[in-house]
């Protein structure tokens, strides 16, 4: 068994709320909107991390973070880019398993043609009423598991 955690749309803001969540897994997959360096620099404290520059991601050091990564955990290939809208590729004869997609800060687990599509919404700044969080993915025995994580974060205007 592999857990996987992910995060997204955290726009320079690494809650110690989304650190907490995500402590223990085996790999972290940051979907974009990462905001800065030192965001992957925290979640590279946990575990080793795969990350996809979203459409925010304009500044230098973003230039070396590709836009789609495509990785196998437990046998199982994961397919990762910001805005699944943009998703360039028909993941069933392409053999993969899950799509993970941030952008558009709403959580949401969705499975399509035995195909699973995740996002994990916003760990950043809060945007409008929509909740603050993280995802967690347990990949075992050939099964995809996910599980949607809301942070307990003090401030309802800014998260």
């Amino acid at each position: 068994m592999r857990l996987v955690g992910i995060i997204s749309d955290t726009h320079g803001l690494m809650r110690p709320q989304a650190l907490a969540a995500l402590a223990g897994v085996d790999h972290i997959i940051h979907a974009g909107d990462i905001g800065g360096l030192e965001v992957l620099a925290a979640l590279r404290t946990l575990a080793p991390v795969t990350a996809v520059r979203g459409n925010n991601d304009r500044q230098p050091w973003a230039d070396a973070i590709r836009e789609r990564e495509t990785i196998t955990v437990g046998g199982m290939s994961i397919h990762v880019l910001h805005d699944v809208k943009e998703l360039d590729l028909d993941p069933v004869p392409s053999g993969v398993h899950a799509v993970i997609a941030g952008h558009s800060h709403r959580p949401r687990i969705e499975r399509r043609e035995g195909v699973l599509f995740l996002n994990p919404g916003s760990a950043g700044p809060r945007r409008f009423t929509l909740p603050v969080s993280v995802a967690r993915l347990r990949v075992d025995d050939g099964r995809l598991q996910p599980q949607i994580v809301e942070l307990d974060v003090a401030s309802p205007a800014r998260g």
